[in-house]
């Protein structure tokens, strides 16, 4: 080979070597540049890693800092809790699942002064071991054993008791222990030493107002009687005296003692009956009793007032509605007469209507009784209805400050009401009267029937003389629901207008000169008409010593009850009339003269008022005997035989409960049963609920009305005795 070739392949392989060598050389370069890119990565990165541990350790010294200050604070809320627990004197302690003491205040700890035994550990057991080995405990008489047992049984329940424990030094603390869910206790015991001297001296303070109060009750009482007593002899005599010939002025003298006499039983009866409702001593007796009678004797009791001021008491029974039901009658009377007697004191001119109706259910056998009390009197403001049963409360304006009163009657009546289960409201419109209503839920005394009474007569039709509105609306209704004819008239030239041969009886009223049922039976004579007449009145004193009267068929007192009412439909047959039948006229058999007066036993140990009883009864054709006290009324009934007796509650050697119990023993062994009525000067016999359980059927309150006497005498009249009243000779 040439030297040039050498030199060329020489050449050549130098620039490929130095070609090979740049290559290398931009390999490693590339090599050289992506490691250092890949180191600066990783150096940024452990910067971070640094930068992130740095931040993390001085994030791990702030947590490790704040826990330590936390749990410093915890130590510190922990012995002021303790410190706090310390300072009280109520104990305070732990127990473990295993019953065992964790810790305990000092107050806790205190009762076991000296027990180096009892410290955090001990079980619950040693504690009740040490209250009762080292008398620590007042254990009233129980053996130690059973006490430990039964403490320890009340400790492991679920949910413990509280129980109070008297310690010795005559402390008392009440044990209140709470279970946790994973069976820890914590027990606290409340010192409650305090409330029980402050029980203890409440409870000797409220026996002590107890017997003030009874000692307050038995003085009212005790007051009611001897006022009463004396009041019976006054008012009594005050009405009697008011029946004999007097000037005008002794009458206004006579009437005036008698109103203010009245006036003095009212608040008597108000101050006693209100102090009892505020002691929420009053109760109430139930027993079985005549609504509709009750309705009669209280309007029986405010009909002279009414009278003496031109007022007409009406009232209005429903015909179907049950009459036997049982109830507190006393209360339900005193209810009625409230209410009545307001309607009666606020009304110058008018009427009061009494309107009883309700809903009978059978299948419970009880009845809705709805009783109101209407008048056409002053009426009440619309903006003191609201006010009208509270206490003391009258409506006050210039028309009825004449009216006196406590204030008390209607705030009685409305808890009456409502100690009866009922409800009592008041509608008015000042100036046109106002209705008082209530309901009550009362069972019936015996099954109730709600079939319509039959009567069997031949009376068809029936005229109603009445020159009241009210009063003949009620009547017709009343017949008209009998399925009988009516005919009503408002005076004595209308109904002999209006009489002709379909009229089977007349039923009248007597309000001269419209109405004169004296002069109209009269009339009736002379001109032919043999029709039954029956007078209803709310007067008869007039009207029976008038010779005309013997023509009346019937004399019924007002208000008619629907007893008399059938009585009089079902007894008085019309007179045979050749245009309709052929019916013979009933039969008159007038009493035997030779047959014995009707027997009455009186027991009164007062002089004064047996004298009033004698007058009251004196028109009566009776046989009345008296006695003064109870072994003599025993005595004497047993010899006399009465038909009826009064029965004075207040006298001397027997009282009249122990006498009224001798007699019904008397009856029971001669299988005779004679109506007792007892006689009270006390407010009310149901204050004392022994007085419901003597054995009497009615009663009467001191002082006594003349025409309620006289009605228990009528209705207790027997058969086969001489009439009440003779025909004059």
């Amino acid at each position: 080979m040439s030297l040039e070739q050498k030199f060329t392949e020489e050449r050549r392989s130098r620039l490929a070597a130095e070609r090979m060598l740049e290559l290398k050389k931009a390999v490693l370069f590339a090599a050289n540049r992506k490691l250092g890119r890949h180191a600066r990565e990783l150096t940024d990165e452990i910067v971070d890693t640094r930068a992130l541990m740095e931040s993390m350790g001085e994030e791990n010294r702030k947590v490790k800092s704040d826990l330590n200050a936390a749990q410093e604070q915890i130590a510190l809320v922990e012995r002021r809790l303790w410190h706090t627990m310390d300072t009280i004197k109520d104990g305070f302690a732990f127990f473990d699942c295993e019953n065992r003491l964790i810790m305990a205040n000092e107050a806790y700890m205190a009762v076991f002064e000296g027990q180096e035994e009892i410290k955090p550990g001990v079980n619950f057991v040693t504690i009740l071991q040490a209250l009762t080995d080292e008398g620590i405990v007042d254990l009233n008489g129980e053996e130690p054993t059973a006490w430990r047992h039964r403490m320890l049984a009340r400790f492991q329940a679920p949910m413990p008791e509280p129980e109070v424990i008297r310690l010795w030094n005559g402390s008392y603390f009440k044990m209140v222990d709470q279970r946790g869910p994973n069976g820890d206790v914590v027990s606290i015991g409340l010192n409650i030493t305090a409330s029980v001297e402050t029980e203890r001296e409440l409870k000797e303070a409220r026996e002590l107002a107890e017997a003030a109060n009874r000692a307050k009750s038995a003085f009212l009482a005790n007051m009611s009687h001897e006022i009463r007593t004396p009041m019976n002899g006054v008012i009594g005599m005050a009405e009697l005296l008011n029946d004999t010939i007097l000037s005008e002025e002794q009458r206004l003298y006579v009437q005036t003692i008698k109103n203010s006499g009245e006036a003095l039983l009212v608040i008597i009866n108000d101050v006693l009956d209100y102090s009892k409702i505020e002691a929420n001593k009053l109760v109430l007796y139930t027993a079985p009793f005549d609504l509709e009678r009750a309705c009669q004797e209280v309007i029986m009791l405010l009909q002279p007032i009414a009278r003496s001021k031109g007022l007409e008491l009406v009232l209005d029974y429903d015909l179907f509605l049950p009459t036997r039901l049982i109830g507190d009658a006393g209360r339900l009377r005193q209810v009625l007469t409230n209410l009545i007697g307001n309607a009666v004191k606020f009304t110058s001119e008018g009427h009061v209507l009494v309107r009883v109706t309700g809903v009978a259910d059978a299948e419970q056998n009880s009845v809705s009784v709805h009783i109101a009390v209407q008048d056409t009197g002053i009426g009440i403001p619309k903006n003191m209805v609201a006010h009208i049963f509270g206490e003391f409360n009258q409506v006050e304006n210039e028309r009825n400050r004449q009216f006196d009163g406590t204030g008390l009657g209607l705030t009685i009546t409305k808890r009456l009401v409502e100690l009866m289960k009922g409800e009592i409201w008041v509608t008015s419109e000042e100036g046109s009267g106002a209705c008082f209503g209530f309901r009550i839920e009362m069972l019936s005394d015996g099954a109730i029937d709600l079939k319509y009474p039959s009567l069997r007569t031949d009376i068809k039709q029936v005229m109603i003389v009445d020159n009241m509105v009210t009063n003949r609306t009620i009547m017709e209704r009343q017949l008209e629901q009998l399925q009988l004819s009516v005919v009503g008239v408002a005076s004595n030239a209308d109904a002999l207008a209006a009489l002709d041969g379909n009229i089977d009886m007349i039923i009248t009223d007597h309000k001269p000169p419209q109405v004169d049922a004296l002069a109209l039976c009269a009339l009736l004579n002379e001109r032919g008409h043999n029709v039954p007449v029956v007078l209803k009145s709310s007067n008869m004193g007039g009207i029976r010593n008038d010779p005309r009267s013997v023509g009346f068929a019937e004399m019924l007192q007002k208000p008619l009850s629907r007893h008399a009412l059938f009585t009089a439909l079902q007894r008085n047959t019309p007179p045979p009339n050749p245009l309709k039948s052929a019916a013979l006229p009933p039969v008159q058999i007038p009493p035997a003269v030779g047959y014995r007066k009707m027997r009455i036993l009186a027991a009164e140990d007062n002089k004064t008022n047996q004298l009033v009883f004698e007058k009251m009864v004196k028109s009566l054709n009776i046989d009345l005997r008296f006695a003064a006290n109870g072994e003599e009324a025993v005595q004497l009934y047993d010899r006399f035989e009465p038909d009826l007796v009064f029965m004075d509650i207040s006298m001397p050697r027997m009282d009249g409960k122990q006498a009224t119990q001798n007699i019904r023993q008397i009856q029971a062994s001669k299988g005779r049963h004679v109506e007792i009525v007892a006689m009270t000067a006390h407010a009310k016999p149901e204050d004392d609920q022994s007085i419901t359980q003597a054995g009497w059927d009615h009663y009467l309150t001191k002082p006594l009305r003349r025409a309620a006497l006289e009605d228990h005498i009528l209705r207790a009249h027997p058969k086969g005795t001489q009439p009440l009243k003779l025909p004059p000779s």
